[in-house]
Parts: structure tokens; sequence; C-alpha cells
């Protein structure tokens, strides 16, 4: 399911001299049709340019496995496969898939990486295509095409669909395995203090130069709203953290506005007042899947399922019909005053 970037503000961070790092750097990007921000704390001798090198070659090893816009990808040759032909896949994508079986098993398929086509058809995938309410005929056979279930993982790192017409688009979560991709290679080059950033998606390592931890801003979940307002400010330190909304990609017919986030088992945008979800996990990969999950299950159902989750926390903002948001937190979501 295709998932809006929601901007994450970084904090203004001011040195500390009792700070054992020497300095923070910056090293910014392009990938997975959007960019990268990353903040490491680092001494004199740290070579900044070998980093953002392997970084790099990191990234596009990671598009080579899961971009649908690369013909030669392993995701575009999957999805040209016929029914029931084993497919030997990378370790990326192997792992992608295995947390993707997981989200999509404890959200009870709300989370699904098959409705890359029914996306397609409402006008918010391919380029060119109209938006607007498709026809309820070819929804329903686009339906029967769909469901994470039919993605089958083998022994010896291979897979398999079970039905014909089946495909995966993998983009509400690859940007969070890219996260977590590159804050493993940072701490292999032995940093230990930084931010990694891929289109709003978010890993944190211990603590911002000034000794504190760091601070990650919610955008404002409102349509028309700056990319630069900021809604909530979440400390971060250890963990990932990811969010998905609704107020950016959307159009509006007849007077009703339709979003971007699909129900998987409808073929239809949601309509259950959520316009944003953020979720806390371990991994970026989790988080990212999560959020958009949650996304489809609304306040309640989406609040009990991260409540139960070890490690997990979550903010779901909905609107209320006047206008106004309202956040419903987590048991251990924590924002700063």
């Amino acid at each position: 399911m295709k998932k809006i970037g929601v901007l994450f503000i970084l904090l203004l961070i001011i040195p500390a001299s009792g700070c054992n790092a020497k300095k923070e750097a910056s090293l910014s990007g392009r990938t997975m049709g959007t960019v990268y921000n990353i903040k490491v704390l680092i001494g004199n001798r740290d070579d900044l340019e070998g980093l953002k090198k392997k970084i790099d070659l990191r990234l596009d090893e990671i598009n080579h496995s899961m971009s649908v816009f690369r013909k030669d990808s392993e995701i575009s040759v999957f999805n040209a496969l016929d029914t029931h032909i084993t497919m030997p896949v990378s370790q990326d994508f192997l792992s992608v898939l295995k947390i993707a079986k997981t989200i999509h098993h404890q959200t009870q398929g709300s989370w699904d990486g098959t409705v890359g086509p029914l996306v397609d058809l409402w006008g918010f995938g391919k380029a060119g295509n109209e938006r607007k309410i498709p026809p309820a005929e070819k929804i329903r056979a686009l339906l029967q095409q769909t469901g994470f279930q039919h993605i089958e993982i083998h022994q010896g790192n291979s897979v398999s669909k079970n039905i014909p017409g089946i495909s995966l688009t993998l983009a509400s979560i690859a940007k969070g395995y890219g996260v977590d991709q590159i804050a493993q290679l940072i701490e292999q080059n032995k940093i230990n203090n930084y931010l990694v950033e891929i289109g709003g998606e978010v890993f944190a390592k211990g603590r911002r130069l000034d000794g504190k931890k760091w601070h990650i801003g919610i955008n404002r979940p409102e349509k028309g709203a700056p990319y630069t307002e900021v809604y909530k400010v979440v400390p971060l330190e250890n963990k990932a953290m990811a969010t998905s909304g609704d107020y950016r990609n959307f159009f509006e017919q007849d007077g009703k506005i339709y979003s971007h986030i699909l129900d998987p088992k409808t073929g239809f945008p949601v309509s259950n007042q959520v316009v944003s979800a953020t979720i806390i996990a371990d991994t970026c990969t989790y988080a990212d899947g999560l959020a958009t999950a949650v996304m489809v299950m609304g306040p309640q159902k989406g609040l009990e399922l991260i409540n139960r989750l070890p490690n997990v926390e979550g903010l779901i903002i909905t609107m209320e019909p006047d206008g106004r948001l309202v956040d419903h937190f987590s048991d251990g979501f924590q924002t700063e005053p």
C-alpha cells in the first residue's frame, strides 16, 4: 500500500562542552523516490566521505531489490512470475517479506502488500492515472487478485505466489527497512550516536551533541498545513519511529474526500476519521508497516493492538467533523511538553 511520507522536523541542536563527541555532521541524498537525512556524532578522524559512499551503495542495493520502478529489480521479476514458480531471493527481500507476513497476521490483513493494482485503479499509484471513483466491478475483480496470504515463503530463501495475477508493492515498508539497514551500517563504522531519516521514517541511536534525546517533530495532520508545521514533538532514543497520514494524497468527488489509504478488505479508501498514525518500535521496518495498518484499523482497534504488542507505542490522531484534532495515545507514548 502506498504510503505518504510525513515530514519530521529535527529540532535545533546546541553543542554542550561536556559531550565526548567532537562534532555533529550531516549527510543527505536521494533514494526510493524521496530524500534521506542523517546526523552523526563523529570525531575529527572519521571518514565522512567514505561513509556517504557506503550509504549510497547500500541504499542502491535495497532499491535494486524492492523498487517496482526498476524493471530489473527483484520485486519486478517476482511480479512477472507465473503462479507456483519458486524464485530465489536476496536476504533483503526475504527479511522484508518475513516482517510483512508478521504485520499482515497481527493486523488481520489491515496491512497488505498486494493492493498496488487497487491503488493504481484509484489513481494514487502510476503517474497519469485519473483520480476518480472506479467502477465497483473493477474493484471486485482486482480484489480477487490480492491477499498477502497468497505470497509463500519457502526454505532456502525462495518465494512464490499461489494465485494468478497477484503482485507485490512494498512502498509502505521498504523505506523503514532502508532506515534500519543504514543504521546498522553506521554502527558497523563504530558511530554510536546518530539519527537516520528516509522520507519521514526515523531511527535514533544514542543522544544529540548536547546530551539530550533526539527530538522528532510530527507534522500537523491537516490538509494544506505547511510541511514545517510541527504538531507534536517526540523524544527518541534507541528506537524507530514512523508516521502514516492521509492529508497529502487525496482527491475530492461529489463533496466527499477519498484518501490513498485503502482498506485491503474492501478496496475502498478508509473512512474512519484517522488522519495520522505514528508508531514507535525497535525497528523502523516494523514501525513503517504497522503505521499504515493502524490507519486502516482505526483508533479503537489500532490502540488495542498497539497496547498488546511488546516494545511498541503509538499515537493515532483523528479529526472530528468540526475539524478538531483528537489524540489517542497508547499507554506509554510520550511527547515533549
